[in-house]
């Protein structure tokens, strides 16, 4: 039970974080909030790219985790019981590059991020 929320509000905070990078590759003007504020206003087409890349590797992320949690592509389960202790590396890493961003508002992505680490600590233990 623990297992499939933490995995559930795992897909939720990151759904949000894609949804952000979306409005990033289409010209939202939120870059200060990203990428420790290098582009503020509307990314440069090339991070435009950078940001859909992101949305890919972190829906392929949300499918990792789901599939540890056994909620989804149980196909997945000999790849996703490895990969997601590289899922909790990476949220980890994320979680202290967003407390430290010398960019005030991309702060805001700090609870996010140990959201994510948090939850992928207990699905990565279940």
């Amino acid at each position: 039970m623990v297992e499939s929320v933490s995995a559930l509000v795992f897909m939720t905070a990151t759904g949000i974080v894609i949804l952000f990078q979306g409005c990033l590759a289409a010209g939202v003007p939120w870059g200060k909030a990203s990428m420790g504020g290098k582009y503020p206003g509307k990314y440069p087409p090339k991070m435009r790219i950078v940001a859909i890349i992101n949305m890919i590797i972190l829906s392929f992320i949300v499918a990792i985790v789901l599939s540890q949690a056994d909620l989804l592509l149980p196909q997945l389960k000999s790849i996703s019981s490895i990969a997601i202790w590289f899922v909790v590396v990476f949220f980890g890493i994320g979680t202290v590059l967003n407390i430290i961003t010398p960019s005030k508002i991309e702060r805001i992505w700090a609870p996010v991020s140990l959201t994510q680490l948090i939850t992928s600590i207990i699905v990565a233990l279940s």
